[in-house]
């Protein structure tokens, strides 16, 4: 199921949605090497070895946050090229002199939220996000709601790593934290009617509502490999996160609207 548009104006203008998008896309097209490649701007080479390159460069690696340190020559090595024999290309007697002993290893963990794979994971994300985001920022505010998209991609990461602590793979994407925002849609707008693409032997698009797009999603992702590149444990610790915002901004504000209420004269 493919998320059109929902049916669900706001009062102002979603500013910080729009920055984000805009700062993802120009990440995308004007520092990552997929994108210099689409327009034939120089990308250090061979194209593979260039996207390996920044992402091991920058990205976060939950191996390199555990550790506290960038990775060495021998366990990128290991990464890159494994030996069957030994699966844990983070252990201890591989570390030696960083290959990038400059990076900042939990800042990474920040600029991963704005780096993805390719046009399609790009697309993706920032159709999600613009989808649910400019309700969720027109409910929060511009402020607390750039603070509850950074923490709920920083809280995705964690959870990511507590299931992979000695990956080694950098982890990209700002799934974690659009999986945030989902999260806390799902709470505060379950009945909102989306034009959804379902997509199966043939297409068709119809209107359904949040929850069963949102539950439907939450559900696929116990389902993903891991192998494939899919940090799955993002995804859930994200909208777990975004979930887990609204209720207790929901509960709080009953409260509050109850209290003013038994007050009144």
């Amino acid at each position: 199921m493919i998320p059109l548009r929902d049916r669900n104006p706001t009062r102002r203008t979603p500013v910080i949605t729009l920055a984000l998008i805009a700062l993802n896309v120009a990440v995308y097209l004007f520092l990552q090497p997929q994108g210099l490649q689409l327009f034939n701007r120089d990308s250090g080479g061979d194209i593979n070895s260039s996207v390996a390159r920044f992402n091991f460069e920058h990205a976060a690696i939950p191996c390199e946050i555990t550790t506290g340190r960038p990775l060495s020559p021998e366990q990128l090595a290991l990464t890159i090229n494994p030996d069957p024999l030994d699966v844990s290309a983070c252990k201890p007697s591989a570390q030696g002199a960083p290959i990038f002993p400059d990076k900042p290893v939990l800042l990474a963990i920040v600029f991963s939220m704005f780096f993805h794979g390719n046009l399609l994971h790009l697309g993706g994300n920032m159709l999600f996000l613009w989808i649910f985001g400019n309700n969720i920022e027109d409910r929060l505010g511009t402020v607390r709601y750039l603070g509850f998209y950074l923490l709920a991609g920083l809280v995705a990461t964690l959870a990511h790593i507590a299931v992979q602590p000695d990956s080694t793979m950098p982890i990209i994407g700002a799934s974690g934290a659009v999986a945030g925002v989902m999260g806390a849609y799902l709470v505060w707008f379950p009945n909102a009617p989306v034009l959804t693409a379902f997509v199966f032997l043939f297409i068709f698009v119809r209107e359904i509502a949040a929850k069963w797009l949102l539950a439907f999603w939450f559900v696929s992702q116990f389902f993903l490999n891991p192998n494939e590149g899919v940090a799955w444990a993002a995804h859930v610790g994200g909208f777990v996160f975004g979930m887990a915002i609204g209720l207790v901004t929901r509960t709080t504000t009953i409260a509050r609207n109850s209290t003013r209420g038994a007050s009144s004269p």
